[in-house]
Parts: C-alpha cells; structure tokens; sequence
C-alpha cells in the first residue's frame, strides 16, 4: 500500500505524541520509509529512542546541530519525503505555520518544502474552537494542507468535545488515501469537484436568525465518497454538526452570499454539486443590534438571496462542465 512512499513524521508537543510509536509501527508495516522530527514540547510525551528504534532511523531534533545543518539538515528533510505528516498539530504548530513562523526544526524544515502537508490537530475543545485556531484552519486549508480529523470524546484535560486528535488507523488511511489519488488509480483523479453542503443562516440581529432543518449529512457524504475516488474536493458548508471529511479542503460559511463568495473563488471546477439548502431569502436591513422584546413585535422585511445553482450553471468560461443541483419538494 504505502511501498517505497517516504514520510517524514513531525511529532509536536501534544499528549497525543504517546500515539507516535504506534504510528510510525503502522506506517512502516504497509511499507513506508518513515523519518522523524521531534519538538521540544513533543520530548515531553515521546522519547527520541523510542521513535528511532521504530523508525530505524535517526530522530532529528534540533535546528543548530551542527552535524546536521552542516548538510542542511532542514532543506534536506523538506525535500527527501514524498509526504510530510504532522502528528500531532498542536494550536501552536498550526499557527506557525499558517503565519510562516519558522523559529525551530520543525517549523522551519514545513516553511521550506514544497510537498504536500497532512496534519492531524490534537488540542483542548476550547482551543480547536477559538476564532484565531478556527481562521489559521482555513489559511491552511486554502494552501491545500490536507486534515485528518480532529474527532470528538473525552479528552486528556478531562473535558468532552471536539480536538481529539485521529485514530491512528484513520491517519494511516488518509495517508493511503493521498497516494492513491497520487498514483491516479482513482476513476475520478484529476477532477476538480465543489460540492455545497448544510443551511445557511440570514442574520434577523445581531443574535438571531432565520435557518432551516438541514444537517448537512448528506453534502458532507457526496463530498467523502467523491475524495475516496480520487476527485479534489473542495467543501463549502454552512453550519453544521458533521465533522469535516478526511481528504477534503473544507471552507465553512454562515450565510448564502458567504456560499455563493467562496463557491466562485474556487473556479474553475470540473463538476459542482449543490446539496446546501440555501435559505431563499435574507433580512433586508439586518443589524447588529440585539432587537428589544420593549420594542414591540418587529417589522421584518426580506430580500431573495443569490441563485447559486443558477449562478454556477450560467453560461461562462468558468462555467463547471457538469452541475448537480438537489432540492426539496
């Protein structure tokens, strides 16, 4: 499955590093050559001779070494792997690299290599959640960083909620799954595929909405099929309960003019599949302002919102060749 693919593993400091043995064990099991970088933080849960015996090579770990960088250790690393695996991805790898920060080995080895980048995040509910880790998610995702994960479950803080990193059997198949859609064995790799997904809410004020029942199940489904058969996809959702598909470059939105922005940045597509239940009007003069029950039942005036259907299906040259439009009736 994985024979002759070269890895390099970058363990960062996260309690989710004990799972890098086991890791590097499966990696090589399916045939992979696997190399490591290990962080300072990720010494506190992984031991440089556990991952070396493992691995059977040399675990690097410092960006002065004067061995190493005597051959350009961190050039040398970014450029030998076919794939480079971060596992964990801590909020803070996450944000240095979203922000080209290039301050250790690690770090600096992703800043200088041009291959692909999978990343499994393992963080507290509260970090994965917060706008700073949420919007460097997206900067990477937009730089075709490939995510597996996070899952949800008890957590090593003891709280319960989002930022569990990838079963490890979940990151070995994402990573099968990467080169198979590199060896193009898959009856759709090469095709570049948007799919929409979930509802859209329209801002009543600053705190309500309307919105409507859809889960998004079945968009997040077309999406995951669509990656397992080689397609790039690209996930434009509205807000939903479903966790990201593996293999899919997710951008995530609220309302339908959000949708419709990031469905045009990404064309031109091969296909487009419309599963989001696009509400079909919006407030008119929505306001940030919390509306007062004092105030009196409002006056709510609407506007219809953009076509997105019909604005992907116009005649154009950025025009998908194929269209795939759902409704409800």
């Amino acid at each position: 499955m994985l024979e002759n693919k070269r890895i390099l593993l970058i363990v960062a400091g996260g309690i989710a590093a004990v799972k890098a043995p086991d890791l590097i064990r499966r990696l090589r099991e399916r045939g992979a050559t696997v190399r490591c970088i290990l962080t300072k933080g990720g010494e506190q849960f992984a031991t440089p001779m556990a991952l070396g015996a493992l691995s059977g090579h040399q675990v690097y770990q410092e960006l002065f070494s004067l061995k190493d960088e005597a051959e350009m250790g961190h050039i040398r690393l970014s450029r030998e792997a076919d794939l480079i695996v971060v596992a964990p991805a801590t909020a803070d790898i996450m944000a240095k690299m979203a922000m080209g920060i290039a301050d250790d080995l690690a770090t600096t080895t992703l800043l200088a290599t041009d291959k692909p980048v999978l990343i499994a995040p393992s963080m507290n509910v509260m970090m994965w959640t917060h706008p700073a880790t949420q919007a460097n998610l997206q900067t990477l995702k937009s730089r075709d960083v490939i995510t597996v994960g996070p899952g949800a479950g008890d957590l090593a803080c003891g709280e319960v909620g989002d930022g569990r990193m990838a079963e490890v059997a979940d990151i070995v198949a994402a990573v099968g799954r990467f080169f198979q859609g590199a060896r193009d064995e898959g009856p759709l790799a090469r095709f570049r595929v948007l799919v929409t997904s979930g509802p859209t809410h329209e801002p009543i004020d600053g705190v309500r909405y309307i919105a409507n029942r859809s889960s998004g199940k079945q968009g997040h489904a077309i999406a995951a099929a669509l990656a397992g058969l080689g397609a790039q996809v690209t996930l434009v959702s509205g807000p939903v309960h479903e966790p990201d598909p593996d293999g899919v470059n997710v951008v995530k939105v609220e309302t339908a003019a959000q949708m419709l922005k990031a469905c045009q940045d990404t064309l031109p597509r091969d296909i487009a599949v419309c599963a989001a239940a696009v509400a079909d009007w919006r407030v008119a003069d929505a306001g940030k302002r919390k509306l007062k029950k004092a105030d009196g039942p409002p006056i709510i005036g609407l506007a219809e919102n953009p076509d997105i259907l019909a604005t992907l299906s116009a005649k154009g040259p950025q025009r998908p060749h194929l269209v795939i439009g759902f409704a409800a009736e």
